[in-house]
């Protein structure tokens, strides 16, 4: 059943004129923006990294299996100063409590690159980010963003195994680069954020290699927007609460919608649930382990008609604060 099952995926996704949403989906999103709105770009007073997995459908022959690795970093930023009576780590509440809750202008710039791979199908993107955050009243910040990179379309036929071979598949047709380009702005504070962002904006029906000779289906990339915003609730001494949506359209596919919500405790640890619409449940936790180094977890239970088939989806990221002098080990800013 489950052989079946896969069969009837890849075949899908081979056949189809698009393929679906082309975008990988994350669950754990809302702490690390940066993969879906290039205006992020440099939004700390640190280099961000983060690396992380996601092993969606796990049980299903040929369920999607994204990797992700980002790092994105300020320049010519003034930061603030932020004092902890000289003694070691900084709380983000202490931050947010004085007066040095003040943006400055700056730039920012990064890089992301993202593997998914659905049965013998890859998608490989690489991309340079830029954006420039513009104070506008003394809380609020206003980002703009660009990323600009190469996209992979490519099929492995040792992996598929077809009952009448399709000449297309043993040739190199679906082996194809793309050229994409992305968009965004993010209007942030230390209590809320509202971003929107696009991605293949370029909607391109041919590929970047000079000796393709074959034109392939009309829109082959198609044009992805996400539209987000979450709050920020200080509930007693230690406890945030902050709810958050996140909004996906992408043509043909139908719209998703993400709600969210996520309890911190002493900006150490925190726990959440989400619910995508008609798709999956999900629960997560993290730990900011040091200013250095936090980690996080969540697990989707899948609320489709594919959930007889399949034991749910792990997702685990792993995130790096690096040249953090103020030693925040909380995000400072909302995103």
């Amino acid at each position: 059943m489950k052989k079946n099952i896969g069969a009837f995926l890849v075949l899908l996704l081979l056949t189809a004129p698009a393929w679906g949403q082309q975008r990988p989906q994350y669950s754990q999103y809302m702490i690390n923006s940066y993969l879906l709105n290039p205006a992020i770009t440099g939004i700390e007073d640190y280099t961000e990294v983060k690396i992380g997995t996601r092993q969606q459908w796990v049980g299903l022959e040929g369920a999607p299996k994204t990797y992700h690795v980002s790092a994105h970093t300020p320049l010519n930023k003034q930061v603030a100063s932020i004092r902890n009576a000289g003694k070691g780590i900084t709380s983000t509440r202490t931050v947010n409590k004085n007066r040095f809750s003040r943006a400055y202008p700056h730039h920012g710039v990064g890089i992301q690159a993202i593997s998914d791979r659905t049965g013998p199908l890859r998608r490989t993107n690489v991309n340079l980010t830029y954006a420039y955050h513009l104070p506008i009243t003394r809380t609020i910040t206003v980002s703009m963003g660009a990323s600009a990179g190469i996209l992979r379309n490519s099929i492995n036929p040792g992996e598929a195994t077809f009952t009448s071979p399709d000449p297309a598949i043993s040739s190199d047709y679906v082996n194809r680069n793309y050229f994409d380009l992305g968009l965004g702005t993010w209007i942030y504070s230390n209590s809320f954020f509202v971003g929107l962002s696009g991605a293949q904006l370029i909607k391109s029906n041919r590929d970047l290699n000079p000796s393709e000779e074959n034109e392939g289906p009309n829109n082959v990339l198609q044009k992805h927007y996400i539209a987000t915003a979450g709050y920020k609730f200080d509930v007693g001494q230690e406890v945030t609460l902050i709810p958050s949506v996140l909004a996906k359209f992408t043509s043909p596919s139908p719209t998703t919608l993400d709600f969210n919500l996520r309890a911190i405790y002493a900006d150490r640890v925190w726990a959440g649930v989400s619910y995508r619409n008609e798709d999956a449940f999900a629960l997560m936790t993290g730990v900011n382990i040091s200013h250095i180094m936090d980690v996080s977890y969540s697990y989707d239970y899948n609320t489709s008609p594919l959930n007889i088939s399949n034991s749910g989806t792990h997702e685990v990221v792993l995130g790096l604060k690096l040249f953090n002098r103020g030693k925040v080990i909380c995000p400072r800013w909302m995103h």
